[in-house]
C-alpha cells in the first residue's frame, strides 16, 4: 500500500488548499490582464489605430508574450523544482507573478511616455508568464503525489478549480469597479486598482503554502539522486527517456488550450465588438460561467477515477470540436440566457479535459523527472495554443467577418487532441511508486555508460 493511500483527509485538504491558494492568485492575475487587454490595454497602452480591432489585437500580442515566456519557466522551475523540491519554488513563483502583476498597476500610458508604456507592459508580461510557467507544474504535483492513487483524478483536480476560481475573484473585481465607476474613471485610474489588490492575495496565499512540505515520494527520490549525485539536466532527461510522455501530454493540451481561451477571453472581445454588449454585462455573464466551470472541474475529476482518464478526456475534446459551430450563433442572437447557456456549454467542456489534466501527466513520468516533465508537456504548447487563439480568432474574424472560420479553427484544435487522447495509455489507479520502480528497471538494464547518464 502506498503512503498516499493512507495520508489523513485532513492533511491531504490542507495540501490541496495550500496548492489553490497559490492556483487563484495566479490566475487571478493572469485572467485580470487577459480581460484588460480587451476593456483596457487596448485604449491606454496602444496608439489608436483605423479598427476597434486593430487595438485589441496589439493588446493580445503582448497577451501571447506571457504564453511564450511560460515554457521558459516551466523549464527553468521544473528543473530546479525535481532538485529542491515543489514548495521552495511554488513560494517564489508566487512572489515573483505578484510583484510584476502589481507593478503593471503602476505603469504610465501611451499618452504620457509613448512607446516606453507597451515596452514596459511586455517586459512585466514576460516576468508573469515566466512565473506562471513554473506554478502550474508544482501545484499539481504538490497534491497528486499527496493523493491516494484510486482518487488522485478528484484530489489533483482542485489545483484546476482554482483557476475558474481566479477568474471569478478578478471578475468580481472588476465588476465592482466598473459598477461603481464612470465608464471614464475606470478607464482612468480604476483599472490599477484590481491589479494592486493583488499583493493582498499573494501574501495570504503565500503564508498558506509555508504550512504544507513536499510529499514523502518526492523526499526518497531526493534522497536517491544525492546519493547517486545526480547533475543531468532534467528536462534534457525527460525528452531522452520519455519523448512520449511529453509529446502526448503537449498533444493533449492543444485543443483545452485553445478552447479556454477562445471561451474565456476572445467571447469578451466577440461580444464587445460583434453584439454590442455592455461590459458590465459581460462581466455577470462570466461571473456566472466562472462559478458553475468552478463546480464542474472537481465533478470531471471524479469521473476520470471512475470511468478513466482517456474516455472523459475523449468525450471532452469531441465536444470541444463542436463548440463554436452553435455558440456564436447563440451569441448572435443577443439573448443573455442563451449567451450565458454558450460559454457555460464550452466551459463544460473544458473541464471534462482540464481536470484530467494533472493525473494524467503526473502518471506519465517518474518522481525524479515529473515536475519537469508536465511542466514542458503542458507549458510548451501553451505558445501555438492558447497565446494564438485570441489572435488568430480576431484575425479570422477581421477578415472574414463570419464566426464559422473561428469555429473550423477549434473543430481543428480539438483533432488534434482527439489524436493524442487515442495514443495515451490509460493510468487510472496506477501508483506511482510502480513508475519509479519502472523507470529504476529501465535505467539498471541500460549499457553502464548509458545508465550514468539517466542517473
Amino acid at each position: 500500500m502506498s503512503v498516499r493511500d493512507t495520508f489523513a483527509p485532513t492533511n491531504l485538504r490542507r495540501v490541496v488548499a495550500a496548492s489553490m491558494a497559490g492556483t487563484v492568485v495566479e490566475w487571478y492575475e493572469f485572467f485580470l490582464y487577459g480581460t484588460a487587454a480587451t476593456l483596457v490595454f487596448n485604449k491606454v497602452f496602444f496608439k489608436s489605430g483605423g479598427s476597434e480591432l486593430d487595438g485589441i489585437l496589439a493588446a493580445f500580442i503582448t497577451y501571447a508574450v506571457g504564453f511564450a515566456a511560460r515554457p521558459l519557466g516551466g523549464v527553468v522551475f521544473g528543473h530546479y523544482g525535481d532538485k529542491y523540491g515543489r514548495k521552495k519554488l511554488l513560494q517564489f513563483s508566487l512572489v515573483l507573478v505578484g510583484a510584476s502583476t502589481f507593478l503593471m498597476g503602476c505603469l504610465p500610458t501611451y499618452g504620457q511616455v509613448g512607446y516606453l508604456a507597451p515596452t514596459l507592459l511586455v517586459i512585466l508580461r514576460f516576468v508573469q508568464g515566466f512565473a506562471v510557467g513554473g506554478e502550474w507544474g508544482g501545484a499539481v504535483l504538490l497534491v497528486a503525489e499527496h493523493s491516494p492513487s484510486r482518487s488522485r483524478g478528484f484530489w489533483a483536480s482542485w489545483p484546476q478549480a482554482g483557476v475558474p476560481m481566479g477568474n471569478l475573484l478578478a471578475t468580481i473585481v472588476l465588476l465592482t469597479l466598473t459598477t461603481t465607476q464612470s465608464d471614464a474613471a475606470f478607464l482612468s485610474w480604476g483599472w490599477r486598482v484590481a491589479f494592486w489588490l493583488s499583493a493582498v492575495v499573494v501574501l495570504i496565499g503565500y503564508y498558506i503554502r509555508t504550512k504544507i512540505s513536499d510529499a514523502p515520494i518526492f523526499k526518497q527520490a531526493q534522497q536517491e539522486a544525492e546519493q547517486l549525485k545526480k547533475t543531468s539536466l532534467s528536462v534534457v532527461e525527460v525528452l531522452k527517456r520519455y519523448p512520449r510522455g511529453v509529446f502526448t501530454a503537449m498533444g493533449l493540451r492543444f485543443g483545452e488550450n485553445v478552447v479556454y481561451y477562445l471561451v474565456v477571453t476572445f467571447s469578451i472581445t466577440y461580444l464587445k465588438t460583434q453584439v454590442h454588449a455592455d461590459t458590465k454585462n459581460i462581466l455577470w455573464w462570466l461571473l456566472i460561467a466562472h462559478a458553475v466551470h468552478f463546480g464542474a472541474v472537481p465533478l470531471a475529476g471524479r469521473l476520470s477515477d471512475r470511468f478513466g482518464r482517456r474516455p472523459v478526456y475523449f468525450v471532452g475534446a469531441l465536444a470541444a470540436g463542436t463548440w463554436g459551430f452553435f455558440a456564436f450563433p447563440m451569441m448572435d442572437s443577443r439573448n443573455y440566457v442563451l449567451i450565458i447557456g454558450a460559454i457555460i456549454i464550452g466551459l463544460i467542456f473544458h473541464a471534462l479535459m482540464y481536470a484530467g489534466q494533472p493525473a494524467l501527466m503526473a502518471e506519465m513520468f517518474p518522481t525524479r523527472m515529473r515536475y519537469s516533465g508536465v511542466s514542458l508537456g503542458y507549458q510548451v504548447t501553451s505558445i501555438v495554443a492558447g497565446s494564438l487563439a485570441p489572435i488568430i480568432a480576431v484575425r479570422l474574424l477581421e477578415d472574414y467577418r463570419s464566426s464559422v472560420p473561428i469555429a473550423w479553427y477549434l473543430a481543428a484544435s480539438a483533432f488534434i487532441t482527439l489524436i493524442a487522447v487515442v495514443a495515451a495509455k490509460e493510468t487510472k489507479g496506477i501508483a506511482l511508486e510502480d513508475i519509479d520502480r519502472a523507470d529504476a528497471a529501465y535505467t539498471e538494464n541500460l549499457p553502464a555508460g548509458a545508465a550514468a547518464v539517466a542517473k
